[in-house]
């Protein structure tokens, strides 16, 4: 199984690079990415979109809970990865989704790694190979009954958390029982 897997992920590596169906592109830096509180909140993940005047059809859509997200949708679950819509014919095997990895701090967000395939969680699990899994209707969104694999995060440590992203300025105070949980997932996590 780990073979097919090497497998499907070396021929999606190498579609990536395919021409695209259009000229459009979207510049992505660390700059687009600050604090999660401060995009709109659905179901427990966060959306924007780095497109102006495109946010409301990002929020349709993952407010439909089905369909295709426009360019320049931000979908973020946890502060260190995130997931953006490029416009149509950047990447047909990712359905025009480049994965991030980021580094957060109070000072800002640093891109540890973007791409495709070879973009890993803090869990250990590669961003594209569960995304990928995700039903056609969902446009790669991981949610309960999407078909994707279940992530090692209870619904009350993934708002724990967005709660205490670093680039938030504070604005949620930890208590003891939430720095426990902190620590005891750092451990888990290897730091």
């Amino acid at each position: 199984m780990k073979i097919l897997n090497t497998l499907v992920l070396m021929l999606i590596s190498s579609l990536t690079m395919a021409s695209t169906e259009n000229n459009d592109t979207l510049t992505i830096s660390s700059s687009d990415f600050n604090c999660v509180l401060d995009m709109e909140p659905v179901r427990g993940f966060y959306v924007d979109n780095l497109i102006e005047g495109k946010l409301s059809e990002t929020v349709a859509v993952a407010n439909a809970e089905k369909g295709e997200y426009p360019a320049g949708s931000v979908v973020q679950l946890v502060p260190g990865e995130v997931m953006v819509k490029h416009p149509k014919g950047f990447n047909a095997a990712t359905k025009d989704w480049e994965f991030f990895e980021l580094n957060v701090s109070a000072q800002g967000t640093e891109i540890g790694k973007r791409g495709f395939v070879d973009v890993i969680n803090r869990f250990g699990g590669n961003c594209f190979g569960c995304h990928v899994k995700a039903a056609p209707e969902f446009d790669m969104i991981c949610e309960t009954g999407h078909g994707c694999d279940p992530i090692p995060l209870t619904p009350k440590i993934t708002k724990l958390l967005q709660n205490t992203d670093a680039r938030c300025g504070g604005r949620y105070k930890p208590t003891e029982e939430d720095m426990a949980i902190l620590k005891a997932l750092a451990a888990q996590m290897g730091g």
